[in-house]
């Protein structure tokens, strides 16, 4: 079988900055070229574009090798040592359309790496259907720009989820809380610290490229939701309805007490045991149906999950009743909250498409890179905001003294920020979000410079205003000597001078 020797076509599909190899693979089935497949670009009101890099050519024998197994979750297992693992690349391996590797009814599967797997069958229109559709799931899209750049983007173009992931940062911190309103009724244990290191630390692990990480835990006594439920006599519990739901932040919030001296976003995730009086307690959502996992997050604060606990079985048994956590349960529904925190929700997918769990890591490679590249945009969009409000505070402030060291960190950020730009272009993922911490990093210390504070320095009118009060009591009586000197050297160039 004759294949083109590595032919390259950058292929535009309508967002450049934020390039992203692609190597697309073709299996030696049947005699022919390796076609050309192009995508058109997709209609996008940000001037923020990007291109991609495609480079086509045959397996070799590894691939084939890697590729002769029973399904599609041991072809991606073996293929991953033998893929481009460089950040932002995609390996797809177009295979027959009568391979066994994908079951029955599936043209595409998605693996938990950087590749993928797509069914031939149906001609080229249908073959660069799914590579079109392939690339919007995997890779950098529209929607992923505008929900980077949600706060400077008017709300006539945001979804009614733009904003509700974790915006860019350079660390975050975790506070996980065991809320007991009644402990004279309920013992509650709960091993957080083994929780922590099998479900949420493969995660932070690799989460580690993106931003620093700190958790910790806590248990509230006598910490209610502040929200009174509605008793349900068919059910015989007690429900919180949706509209409800909001009330329940600020009364919880004011007893954690985490964000009080945090320099970084806290994420906060409360196992709220209700109280014997309100037992059991169920969410509604808006419909009025239950919730099935009993808990709810908030955009860009955390979640809260309520754990509801058995009736006795006698009424006679004796109190605190003794409770043990199920941490598998409640890992579930936490690990679920922090992925729509930082946006990583799956969206409605093609029924021919099959995307593999990532299992114990939380996030698939791919996902890991959509991150990156939108903490990247957002990152130059952030160095640009904030050295333009520093310039629009230096031309309002004439006399305003800028010091050395804050001139070197704006021109640290400068440079910084060109130099993400750039490497986006050339498809750099890793630089590139290192470039823009950076200039993160050298824009906030030349903003917050303390010698910059604007109460150091008036302006005129404030000055006239500050000292005419001081020196006007002192002016007067030297102003009517001055005025009394005047008159009497003017009487005296008026009288005659008497001559001898």
């Amino acid at each position: 079988i004759r294949c083109p020797k590595n032919p390259v076509a950058s292929v535009p599909v309508g967002l450049p900055l934020v390039p992203l190899s692609t190597r697309l693979l073709r299996r030696a089935w049947g005699p022919g070229a390796v076609p050309s497949l192009g995508f058109s670009p997709p209609a996008v009101r940000t001037s923020v574009t990007s291109r991609y890099e495609t480079v086509y050519r045959g397996t070799t024998a590894q691939e084939e090798a890697a590729l002769d197994v029973a399904t599609a979750r041991e072809a991606d297992a073996a293929l991953h040592p033998l893929q481009d693992a460089s950040l932002g690349s995609l390996t797809v391996y177009v295979v027959p359309e009568n391979s066994s590797l994908l079951p029955q009814g599936i043209s595409v599967y998605v693996g938990k790496h950087r590749s993928a797997l797509v069914r031939a069958g149906g001609g080229l229109a249908a073959l660069r259907t799914r590579l079109r559709q392939l690339t919007q799931v995997m890779s950098f899209t529209a929607s992923s720009i505008t929900a980077a750049l949600s706060d400077r983007m008017p709300d006539s173009q945001l979804g009614p989820d733009a904003r509700r992931h974790l915006k860019s940062s350079l660390g975050y911190e975790i506070t996980f809380s065991l809320l007991n309103p009644d402990p004279k009724s309920h013992t509650v244990d709960w091993d957080i610290e083994d929780a922590v290191n099998r479900y949420v630390q493969p995660v932070l692990d690799k989460l580690s490229l993106l931003a620093n990480f700190s958790v910790d835990s806590q248990i509230l006594y006598y910490a209610v939701l502040g929200v009174t439920p509605r008793f349900d006599k068919e059910s015989s519990s007690f429900l919180l309805s949706a509209h409800s739901l909001p009330h329940v932040i600020n009364p919880v919030e004011a007893r954690l007490g985490s964000s009080a001296a945090s320099l970084y976003p806290v994420l906060n995730f409360l196992l709220y045991v209700p109280e014997r009086s309100h037992s059991p307690l169920y969410i509604q959502d808006k419909d009025g149906a239950p919730v099935s996992t009993n808990a709810f997050h908030s955009p860009r604060w955390g979640g809260i999950m309520i754990y509801n606990v058995e009736a006795p079985a006698s009424p006679q048994a004796s109190l605190p009743l003794h409770v043990d956590v199920d941490m598998v349960r409640v890992m579930e529904v936490f690990l679920a909250q922090l992925r729509l925190l930082f946006g990583l929700s799956r969206e409605e997918l093609p029924p021919e498409f099959l995307l593999e769990s990532p299992g114990n890591e939380g996030l698939a490679d791919w996902e890991l890179d959509r991150l990156l590249w939108a903490h990247t945009v957002e990152n130059i969009a952030t160095v640009s905001t904030t050295l333009t409000s520093l310039a629009q505070l230096l031309d309002k402030i004439g006399n305003i003294v800028i010091k050395d060291d804050v001139a070197s960190e704006v021109y640290r950020a400068v440079a910084a920020a060109q130099s993400a730009v750039a490497e986006l272009a050339t498809g750099h993922l890793h630089s590139a979000f290192q470039a823009s911490k950076e200039a993160v990093t050298s824009s906030e210390r030349a903003f917050f410079d303390p010698s910059l504070l604007h109460l150091l320095y008036f302006p005129d009118d404030q000055k006239f205003a500050i000292y005419i009060p001081l020196f006007l009591p002192m002016a007067v009586p030297i102003l009517l000597s001055l005025a009394k000197i005047v008159r009497e050297a003017r009487q005296r160039k008026k009288e005659p001078t008497k001559m001898d």
